[in-house]
């Protein structure tokens, strides 16, 4: 007698864990609490708790889209050059002397997070054997790319609990024992999910230690401009790497630096050798592209270019920048000044003012996290991390005396 045929021939797929941002989402949504305080997602957010289209960017789609030219063609394997070179020139400055040398390679991705993922395969036919070194903490998406790239990781110490801020000695005593010809990932400005970053002079330290292991280094940056207001300082680590001597992989975001969030507009830059291999880099990466998307996403590729190669609208987007960063900046002076100025909070609260971009490691136990969403709806990760741009006038006050009340009243 024949056995039941089973239901489904994926009966044995396991059930993934859920993501821990979206699953807080979630949870906000669901909640009916008056005062309830998203700073979970990692999205631009204005003093009214909205999304934030630039100004600059409404400008640029508009004289794009009436465009009698316009039109949602395919883009080649290599995406849309005039975004692409720009995309380069933006990372690498004017004065690269890589750029002048013609040993750029360069192709649109899906946003940052494709430029990483092709970058994976790119290392993974052409550098088999070497692992990649990330940052403990780091982006969870980070290995988790890696894992289904197959690709071997290893960690490098970043972040000092004790301290709130860069744990250099650690990461330079990891750096200098990985296996030589490794690739290390490093994040070029507001690193996430800590908000802490190296000095200028800590980053000339951090490259002498990759240059004694022979390194190859990979930059993720999402945040140029957006971190600062200033697209050279954002852009600083890249640059002195440049000047190094080192060949650089680097992954390009506009998802943040445009609210280009849901058009996927992203870049890989790869500084090599030389310009022959710069041409077979480019040829290679498009042809895993293909592989992998086909073709990358045109709109936004287009709106930023439009704006990256127009200089009064690229003066204006330095200024829709700065409008980003410095509201971001003045939350955390607010939430530094309630915290140890009114409410005189017990700890050192300084670390709120000192880390840069988005998020910001507060320091909060697991317990006071899940005791702020559950009793004060203030919905974070259990990490402590906090997207920045998920404060406003209107939630801030409410936001600093809920993490009174945590660290007060919650206890391990």
């Amino acid at each position: 007698m024949s056995q039941a045929k089973p239901a489904s021939r994926y009966e044995s797929v396991p059930q993934p864990p859920g993501d821990a941002i979206f699953g807080i989402v979630k949870e906000f949504r669901a909640s009916t609490h008056p005062s309830k305080v998203n700073l979970s997602i990692g999205a631009y957010r204005d003093d009214q708790g909205q999304p934030w289209v630039l100004p600059v960017v409404k400008k640029a789609e508009l004289q794009l889209v009436q465009s009698p030219s316009y039109d949602h063609e395919y883009l080649g394997m290599e995406g849309y050059a005039p975004f692409v070179q720009a995309a380069s020139l933006l990372v690498l400055g004017k004065d690269s002397k890589a750029i002048k040398e013609g040993r750029v390679a360069a192709v649109q991705t899906v946003s940052g997070t494709g430029a990483i993922r092709l970058a994976y395969e790119f290392y993974k036919n052409y550098r088999k054997d070497a692992p990649i070194l990330l940052p403990r903490p780091t982006w969870p998406n980070h290995p988790q790319i890696a894992v289904e790239a197959g690709i071997k990781t290893l960690e490098y110490r970043y972040y000092d609990a004790k301290t709130k801020g860069l744990d250099l000695a650690g990461m330079l005593e990891d750096i200098k024992a990985a296996p030589p010809r490794s690739i290390i990932l490093l994040h070029a400005c507001a690193h996430n999910p800590t908000g802490v970053d190296p000095t200028p002079e800590q980053w000339k330290q951090i490259a002498e230690a990759c240059l004694s292991r022979d390194l190859d280094v990979f930059f993720d940056i999402a945040y140029q401009g957006f971190a600062s207001g200033d697209l050279g300082r954002d852009a600083w680590a890249v640059r002195h790497f440049e000047e190094r001597g080192f060949e650089l992989f680097v992954a390009q975001s506009f998802s943040k630096n445009f609210g280009l969030y849901g058009e996927r507009t992203g870049a890989l830059t790869c500084v090599v050798g030389s310009k022959e291999t710069a041409a077979k880099v480019t040829a290679q990466l498009g042809r895993l592209t293909r592989a992998l998307v086909s073709n990358c996403p045109s709109h936004g590729a287009k709106i930023a270019a439009v704006v990256l190669n127009d200089p009064a609208l690229y003066a204006e987007w330095e200024d829709n920048l700065q409008t980003m960063s410095k509201r971001i900046q003045t939350m955390r002076d607010q939430v530094f000044d309630i915290l140890t100025k009114e409410l005189k909070t017990p700890g050192d609260w300084t670390h709120i003012k000192n880390q840069i971009g988005m998020f910001s490691y507060t320091g909060l136990t697991k317990a006071q996290c899940t005791a702020l969403r559950k009793d004060r709806a203030v919905f974070l990760l259990d990490s402590g991390r906090i997207s920045v741009a998920g404060l406003n006038e209107g939630n801030v006050r409410y936001f600093a005396e809920s993490l009174d009340w945590a660290v007060r009243n919650v206890k391990e």
